[in-house]
Formats: structure tokens, C-alpha cells, sequence
């Protein structure tokens, strides 16, 4: 039957919707973007240098999971694959701005925090703690090997979660632990000859 022609046409009604397939798939995304986006700017500042480096990096690295997000889901550990797209990503910036990570300049704590930060990672060791300049904790920090790079600035310099770090970087929470204790043997060796300069201790 022919719908009158003084009947109004709803203007009001919903539009055509995407294939359902399509609208779980961004759902996804935009579920697991809301989840992690946060972590993923204020770990993109520690080494672009600026909020909106850090925002044009991660926009970036969204661009291309959601631009890819059946193959991304396809892999073992997404967190872990977003990851590392979000590194990738950073690099490119890097090289593309002709410059080093940036954590030196840009995770300018206070005192207070500092030394909790020294404490936390070198067991307590109470000379650390006094140290004047924390740049030199924070450049040991940018020189350490990527893996245990990344465990200490998500879990100290971040305050992330150990289960979340573990998360992020496809792996368990032994390993992060496991991490952990290399990057303090290795930051220990590079802060401590300079304590006992100080202190006079051999």
C-alpha cells in the first residue's frame, strides 16, 4: 500500500547504522583507547618533551590501531602490541624533530618525590636521597637498556600498576620483578661512585 502523500516524512528517525561487525569493532577500540589513553600521553611527554608532542605521538599511534584493529586484535597481547606501535611511533618523532628522549628534562619532581623515587629504586639507601640534582637520576633512568627503561619509568616515574606494566609490555609480573632488580643494580652502579666522592667512603 502507497503511504499518502500528506503524510509527513520523520525527519526525526535514526539513521542507517553500520554493519553490525563494524560497530563492535570500533566499539572495541574506543573501549580499549579510553582504557589506555591516558598512560600512553603522560608516557609519551617523559620522552617527546610536551603535551602536544605527546598528543600528536599518541594521536598517531591511535590513527593506525583503529585503522587496523581486526589485525590488532589477532595478536597475542594487544596492550603489548599497542605498545609497541605507540614506541614506534615515538621514534618516528624523534627523528623526525632531530631530537634525544626527553625524560631528563621533563620529569622535574620535587624533592620530596624525588627522594622517594631514589629510595624506592635503590632499597632505601639514604645518601641517595640527599642528592641535589635529580637529573642525574633521571638521565641513569633514560640510559638503562629499553625493557627495564620502560618498567621504571611506567612503574615509578608513572605510578602504574606492576599488573598493568606487565600488561603493557607482554609479559608477567615475574618478569617485571625481574626487571626491576636489573635496572636497581644498574642505576646503583651509575649513582653510587659519585655518593662516596661526596661522602669520602672507598
Amino acid at each position: 500500500m502507497n503511504t499518502p502523500d500528506n503524510v509527513p516524512v520523520d525527519v526525526d528517525a535514526d539513521p542507517p547504522q553500520p554493519p553490525a561487525p563494524h560497530r563492535r569493532m570500533t566499539l572495541t577500540f574506543d573501549a580499549f583507547h579510553e582504557y589506555h589513553h591516558r598512560m600512553w600521553l603522560r608516557y609519551a611527554r617523559t620522552q617527546v618533551g610536551s603535551r602536544t608532542g605527546a598528543e600528536t605521538v599518541v594521536e598517531a599511534a591511535c590513527a593506525h590501531l583503529l585503522g587496523h584493529w581486526n589485525h590488532v586484535l589477532e595478536q597475542e597481547s594487544v596492550p603489548a602490541y599497542a605498545w609497541a606501535v605507540l614506541k614506534e611511533r615515538i621514534r618516528e618523532w624523534l627523528d623526525r624533530e632531530g631530537r634525544a628522549p626527553a625524560l631528563a628534562e621533563t620529569a622535574a619532581f620535587d624533592a620530596a618525590r624525588r627522594g622517594r623515587l631514589l629510595e624506592e629504586l635503590l632499597d632505601g639507601a639514604d645518601g641517595f636521597a640527599a642528592l641535589e640534582n635529580g637529573l642525574r637520576l633521571y638521565t641513569a633512568i633514560a640510559e638503562l637498556p629499553e625493557r627495564q627503561h620502560d618498567v621504571v619509568v611506567l612503574r615509578y616515574v608513572l605510578g602504574c600498576p606492576e599488573e598493568d606494566v606487565a600488561e603493557y609490555l607482554g609479559c608477567g609480573t615475574v618478569a617485571v620483578r625481574a626487571q626491576v632488580r636489573h635496572a636497581k643494580r644498574k642505576l646503583a652502579a651509575r649513582l653510587g661512585p659519585r655518593r662516596n666522592d661526596r661522602t669520602g667512603e672507598r
